[in-house]
């Protein structure tokens, strides 16, 4: 019985260390959502500043035409290279989405085996006999 009690507290130490990986995960992933988020979120606005500022007519010469188109495909490089870390953002996001599925599982399978222990000590508790005192001899006056 005591070794059964002695894996039943392992098995819990175990489920403790499973659910301390599976709330870092899940930070995790939390802040590679906010990575992505605020990626994506530049990606678009700078996307937009591009579009705005190619769609102006308001040059006064070829100068400044020639520098507005300067400026506007800078702003598409920004543009591409904000959207392509975005894409990996999203990469690591989904990954790091696994490891918290695949941390739940973890957590999931020992909280089972302790208790599937838990219940074995129970089942152990109930089929021990219950010791009562002996009769005792004679009568009960004596």
């Amino acid at each position: 019985m005591k070794a059964e009690r002695a894996r039943l507290a392992r098995l819990q130490r175990l489920e403790r260390m499973r659910d301390i990986a599976r709330r870092t995960a899940i930070v995790e992933a939390g802040r590679a959502e906010g990575t992505l988020a605020q990626l994506q979120g530049l990606a678009e606005r700078t996307s937009r500043m591009s579009a705005e500022y190619a769609t102006r007519s308001d040059a006064g010469d070829a100068a400044s035409l020639q520098q507005m188109a300067r400026f506007v495909a800078g702003l598409d490089r920004i543009v591409a290279g904000t959207s392509a870390d975005a894409a990996r953002a999203r990469q690591v996001a989904d990954a790091r989405a696994l490891d918290v599925a695949a941390a739940e599982r973890r957590r999931a399978a020992v909280a089972e085996r302790v208790g599937d222990q838990t219940r074995k000590i129970a089942r152990k508790g109930e089929n021990q006999p219950i010791l009562a005192s002996r009769k005792g001899f004679g009568t009960g006056l004596e």
